[in-house]
């Protein structure tokens, strides 16, 4: 599998704009979210919380938790932008998502989000492409860290867009 389902429910142009962004790797997450008009800002939030995403007067705001690690920041970013793409109706009352990426939402809406997500950071042709060449030298858990790595991305999310987690 390529795409998730939820790939195939935002619009052709939305595609388009994200996968010009596919590019060049890793993916550019911060300028893709400029790009769809969404500021971001790094923020000290509370010990439970990775990311929030709020509309307020027009304006959406993606805050992110300056004290987790890189990989962390760029997922919980991903992660907005996929609400922001597919669940805009609700950004009014603010999405606050925990360190395991639930909010008050529902399940599906937060596994929705984080499908959306891992084709946003983790294009498949790249990690497919990124997996074979570097197999040649690395092999087995190691091999796992230098693609996550090249991506910019936790080895447990990369393991998990593989199916392998």
């Amino acid at each position: 599998m390529t795409k998730s389902l939820e790939w195939k429910k935002i619009t052709e142009e939305q595609r388009r704009v994200i996968s010009a962004f596919h590019i060049n790797y890793p993916i550019a997450v911060g300028k893709l979210a400029k790009s769809f008009g969404i500021v971001i800002k790094k923020a000290t939030l509370e010990g439970n919380l990775a990311g929030e995403i709020k509309e307020v007067a027009g304006i959406v705001t993606i805050r992110v938790n300056n004290h987790d690690v890189k990989a962390r920041q760029r997922y919980t970013i991903a992660h907005e932008i996929a609400h922001f793409l597919l669940h805009r109706h609700l950004l009014k009352d603010g999405i606050q998502d925990t360190p395991l990426y639930r909010s008050h939402l529902s399940s599906k809406i937060e596994r929705e989000a984080d499908a959306l997500a891992a084709d946003i950071l983790m294009p498949m042709d790249i990690v497919q492409s990124l997996m074979t060449e570097n197999s040649k030298e690395y092999k087995g858990e190691r091999l796992y860290e230098v693609v996550a790595e090249n991506l910019e991305v936790s080895k447990i999310a990369l393991k998990i867009r593989l199916g392998v987690e």
